[in-house]
């Protein structure tokens, strides 16, 4: 049977009112300590993490020096029988059966002084003159705005630039070989930190990658 608010004496709708409250009120702390539960939870399973990966870091540190060293004499062999340079940027080791396979080396990461914007620009403006010239320059200009593209780390791609050279001596334009020149000259390569990669031949000969890193494994 349905009871009305308007069949309730004064006193019942105060004690109902007060058992309202005293639920909502329950509710609250209930989630409270679940809430405080959830952050427990989560800080020590972020403290334990944290010092495994750590551990683990410095394992794979420790790895990769002795790797280096276990690498030294070969290297100085090998510079020694074939004339290799300390400048090379990698290096690719392979056991005699032909099964694995040890990488080491860096990358060469484009990067350029803040001078390289002015050249960009000095190029672009030459682009725009030569867009204006008339629609039979439009592949051309698309050709170079391409190779002005920068990568997602919004650095230049210096095999771009040396290929767009190539486009702006064949112009003969001074103002495109001036601006192409700039950039070249602004040119600050930086080397990566040293790698070491581990591969194995599955049963189909093709070379598979070790994953050493977290986000690989």
């Amino acid at each position: 049977m349905e009871i009305s608010l308007s069949d309730l004496t004064q006193e019942q709708r105060r004690k109902l009112q007060e058992e309202l409250k005293a639920k909502e009120q329950a509710e609250k702390e209930a989630y409270a300590r679940e809430v405080e539960t959830y952050r427990d939870m989560v800080s020590e399973a972020v403290t334990e993490c944290f010092g495994r990966c750590k551990e683990t870091s410095e394992m794979l540190a420790r790895q990769k020096a002795d790797i280096r060293d276990l690498f030294h004499d070969a290297l100085e062999l090998k510079a020694k029988l074939y004339g290799t340079k300390d400048g090379q940027q990698s290096h690719n080791f392979i056991s005699r059966d032909g099964r694995y396979r040890i990488r080491l080396g860096y990358n060469v990461l484009d990067d350029y002084d803040d001078t390289a914007e002015a050249g960009v620009d000095m190029v672009k403006e030459y682009l725009e003159e030569l867009r204006a010239s008339g629609p039979s320059a439009q592949a051309a200009v698309d050709i170079a705005m391409s190779l002005l593209a920068r990568d997602q780390k919004g650095n230049l791609k210096m095999s771009r630039i040396v290929t767009l050279r190539k486009h702006a001596q064949r112009s003969g334009n001074a103002k495109f070989i001036r601006g192409v020149d700039i950039i070249m000259d602004a040119y600050q390569p930086t080397k990566s930190k040293e790698f070491v990669r581990a591969e194995y031949k599955n049963e189909r000969g093709a070379w598979v990658n070790v994953p050493l890193g977290m986000t690989e494994a």
